[in-house]
């Protein structure tokens, strides 16, 4: 008799551990993240232009950073001229909606100074990249898209 009551016993407990596990499913679901790479800037305003609009549309259902370097960096900086190609919106506009979003945008150290710049060079809501938030701006998968 005691070994059926512990088979039902471990039954019961297995069928409550689904039934928790399948009405708490969505509270365990993870965003997925985002990780946009600009290496173009106004060398190639398709490229820039692009990705910009892409990282918006991330946002809605994504964690999204966008990080620029190489090239990329002349277009977070102080006083760069307006970028506009075909439909997409221009570049000062499209920085200030990603901005509006909430959405991380990191200039590479290195060639801030390779450009001769500083963290003082960037434009408002762009940070010098951190390694670490490369790796924590979402707790889900991370996608690479690379402009």
């Amino acid at each position: 008799m005691k070994p059926m009551f512990v088979a039902a016993l471990a039954c019961v407990t297995i069928a409550i551990a689904g039934a928790s596990v399948s009405m708490g499913q969505d509270a365990f679901v993870q965003r997925d993240g985002v990780f946009i790479h600009v290496s173009h800037g106004t060398d190639n305003p398709h490229r820039l232009l692009m990705a910009l609009s892409m990282a918006t549309k991330m946002a809605d259902d994504h964690d999204v950073l966008v990080y620029f370097d190489i090239e990329g960096i002349d277009a977070v900086l102080k006083g760069t001229a307006e970028v506009t190609f075909a439909q997409f919106s221009p570049l000062s506009a499209q920085l200030a909606e990603l901005r509006r979003q909430g959405i991380t945008l990191m200039a590479c150290p290195g060639c801030l100074k390779a450009a001769g710049k500083s963290a003082d060079d960037l434009v408002a809501g762009v940070q010098v990249a951190d390694k670490e938030k490369f790796f924590t701006f979402t707790a889900g998968r991370i996608l690479t898209l690379d402009y």
